[in-house]
This record gives structure tokens, sequence and C-alpha cells, in this order.
């Protein structure tokens, strides 16, 4: 089990794996041997899930969900498959836990009346400057 909050925790047969080439440095080796991991997690499908956590995480999530409702985390960063999967379950540890935390709610705030009298003053500053810039024709203004 993987635990992602105190209350929740996914089956690790929730999770599919799948190892391809990972690209970048590396010589002939990155050429052989499948060390990046994609990590796949079908959060429509999930058991452990509540729907609220599962609207959550859609909204939250959902430029790295597709539309089938699955999550996709890829992790190249180690030479080797088995610290490269430990690496996406961290990520994807972590993502949940962004996803499932509340947000703290906005404090409505409202410009002073100093900072709005100071803007209408640089504007009227600005606009006098632009106006001299021109001709001046004698006996306007």
């Amino acid at each position: 089990m993987i635990e992602i909050t105190k209350d929740l925790s996914i089956g690790e047969d929730e999770l599919k794996f799948s190892a391809t080439r990972s690209s970048g440095p590396g010589g002939q080796h990155v050429n052989k041997v499948n060390t990046r991991i994609t990590l796949w997690f079908d959060v429509g499908e999930s058991p452990s899930l509540t729907p609220d956590q599962k609207n959550r995480i859609l909204s939250r999530l959902n430029t790295r969900i597709s539309k089938d409702q699955r999550l996709r985390i890829v992790s190249q960063r180690h030479r080797s498959q088995v610290a490269n999967k430990e690496a996406a379950v961290e990520k994807f540890v972590e993502l949940l836990q962004d996803a499932l935390t509340d947000l703290p709610p906005r404090k409505k705030t409202k410009v002073s009346k100093r900072a709005v009298q100071r803007r209408i003053d640089n504007k009227k500053h600005l606009g006098m400057k632009k106006k001299y810039r021109g001709k001046i024709v004698p006996g306007e203004e």
C-alpha cells in the first residue's frame, strides 16, 4: 500500500508500470536498456478514491490526465529501472497530496485610496509630459 495521506492509501495493484528506452546521454548503454518508467493510474476506476477525491484530482491535475481519466507520470532521471520506478512513485504521491489538500480561502483585499490617488496623479503627470512634447501655439493652454 502506498500512503498518500493519513486517511488515504492506494494499493500498488492499481498502478501500472511500463518501461521504455530513455533519452539523453548514456552512450551505448542508453540504446540497449529500457530504463525510463511510465506510471499509469486510472483515476476514474480507482476503488480507493471517493467521488469527491476523484473530482478534485481530475480538476487539479487535468493537464496530466488523459481523456480516459488515466494519470501518467514519466521518470527517466536515473540510469536504472528500479531508481526510476521509485522516483515515479514519489512524484505520484506528491502530486496526489498537492491535489487533495485544501487551498486556503482567498482574502478579499481593496486598493488603498492613497494608491488610487498616486496612480491618477502619475497618469496626469505622464499626460502633461506628452502634451508638452508637441508644438506650442501662443495663446493656447
